[in-house]
């Protein structure tokens, strides 16, 4: 930031806190939004947008290269005219960047003149010709978009200190997209009656980006082939420099036939596993003596004093109405060797004990059962305690967060489409979205806010860093945006953007 800009980045600052710092507890005859003759006018020369935060990524994302990759190894059209392939890969994810939801909302974008002028486009695609576009893709294409994110993401990655390669962790899930559309080529009806797709993805846990995603029919297997994704997903962390490569999955994605394989290649692994009729022979048999109390850390320590819990209104209504009530009485943990059918070598397995006991009763509760359940997890990993690992397969569930901001935050897995194809097309490019998001944190000069932009909620990145409002100036060779107001994350926008600037010469692992 220049010394002007920093100035005024204190002052709006020292602004702001002088106004947290002003007196609030004092009676107040009058509401405190008091603004009531409000007129409106038309600017005659100052135009603004209300996504300063586009700017940022439009450079990021053409500093990086990506524009150029996805023309050259993405080629869909024959001829361009006019826009070519990263226009509009670049629009449908910007759209979702300034705030829409679904591809109608590029008509509101490609209206506004001065968007358009702070990307210097003459025009933009209408969402009929961005559909035309996710139509074009096959199998092959789509693919080949994903190999151009992740090389970008190469780069990012090889900006990185030396501690961020120590232990990639790769994990992948499945996931219903629904629709209500009944003339959507591949669509099928899933497990629990949802009519639509079911999208594969496979992540990196450490930054929760999403590195590949596949696009089915809803009626079929979450893991399916799931394990090519994975060795693909090996591939590009060694590449990227990572020491270590763990994978885990729910007991779907425990493939006992490339156990030996990954074994062979280090490859690290934990995965659920199913408890089958030997595996129970094995645990009931266990001496007492194997098993060992499961103590699991606090969720969170206390920065201030302890407080009194409040009343537990559930339990007090399972009482009164005579409910089954379930309770977790401790944890207990144990381990023992096992060979799979497909495997030639044998292979850790940790089993938590839950000991659970079920009340039921009016007023006095009633004991009714003590009955425990096991949990398996299979893994190569012998250096770690069983707590640990149990602990490591329980951090997966993280990605159902990345899932359920990937659904809520990005709108990526939805099918606005008519085929399987053009669907899967579309996840894939408006994932491009919540990349932005992660590689805009891992560019952040300063180390301290890496963490918080990529643990932050999609919808409190696009409140904080990118929805600010802007005016629009050419000034000779440069495009200026002009904030128009300020916020605690205003100078994380503009650091991310001095970094940005200086964008030079990464290249991947």
């Amino acid at each position: 930031m220049t010394r002007k800009v920093q100035r005024r980045n204190a002052a709006c600052k020292r602004q702001w806190q002088k106004r947290q710092r002003r007196r609030k507890s004092q009676d107040r005859a009058e509401p405190m939004m008091a603004a009531s003759n409000i007129h409106y006018e038309i600017a005659d020369k100052a135009q603004a947008i209300h996504c300063a935060g586009i700017g940022a990524v439009h450079m990021m994302l053409v500093r990086l290269g990506l524009a150029s990759l996805i023309n050259s190894r993405v080629p869909v059209f024959k001829r361009r005219m006019p826009y070519s392939e990263s226009d509009h890969v670049f629009n449908i994810a910007y759209n979702i960047l300034a705030g829409g939801e679904n591809l109608e909302d590029l008509e509101l974008l490609r209206n506004n003149e001065t968007y358009l002028k702070a990307l210097a486009a003459e025009c933009i695609p209408d969402p009929t010709t961005a559909g035309d576009f996710l139509r074009r893709f096959d199998a092959r294409k789509i693919d080949a978009l994903m190999n151009v994110f992740n090389e970008v993401r190469l780069k990012v990655w090889a900006g990185q200190p030396r501690e961020f390669f120590g232990h990639a962790v790769l994990e992948a899930d499945g996931s219903i997209c629904g629709t209500d559309g009944e003339c959507k080529k591949g669509m099928d009806i899933s497990y629990d009656g949802q009519w639509g797709y079911q999208a594969q993805l496979v992540s990196l846990a450490n930054t929760a980006e999403l590195l590949f995603i596949v696009n089915r029919s809803a009626n079929r297997p979450s893991d399916e082939g799931v394990d090519e994704y994975f060795d693909r997903a090996v591939v590009l962390a060694r590449r990227a420099g990572f020491r270590k490569v763990s994978l885990r999955g729910d007991t779907a994605f425990a493939h006992t036939g490339k156990f030996d394989g990954w074994d062979a290649d280090e490859v690290r692994f934990v995965f659920g596993y199913d408890l089958m009729p030997n595996l129970k022979v094995i645990i009931n048999a266990l001496p007492a003596a194997d098993w060992k109390p499961l103590e699991r850390p606090a969720k969170y320590a206390v920065k201030t004093g302890p407080r009194r819990r409040p009343d537990n209104v559930k339990d007090e209504v399972v009482a009164r109405r005579g409910f089954e009530h379930i309770r977790l009485a401790g944890e207990e943990v144990a381990e023992f060797d096992y060979r799979p059918g497909k495997c030639g070598k044998d292979y850790r397995v940790v089993v938590v004990r839950k000991n659970l006991s079920m009340s039921k009763g009016c007023g006095e509760q009633l004991e009714l059962w003590d009955k425990p359940r096991h949990f398996c997890y299979i893994t190569n990993e012998r250096e770690w305690t069983p707590a640990e690992v149990v602990f490591f397969a329980n951090d997966r569930c993280d990605q159902e967060n990345l899932i359920a901001q990937l659904k809520g935050g990005a709108k990526a897995l939805r099918a606005p489409s008519n085929t399987l194809e053009s669907n899967w097309a579309y996840m894939v490019i408006a994932s491009l979205a919540w990349s932005a998001k992660a590689w805009f944190a891992l560019l952040q000069p300063e180390a301290g806010k890496k963490r918080p932009l990529l643990k932050m909620e999609f919808k409190k990145f696009l409140n904080s860093v990118l929805l600010m409002p802007c005016q629009i100036i050419r000034q000779g060779k440069k495009l200026i945006y002009r904030l128009l107001n300020w916020n605690p994350w205003t100078e994380t926008l503009l650091r991310g953007a001095d970094a940005i600037h200086a964008i030079r010469g990464l290249s991947p692992g």
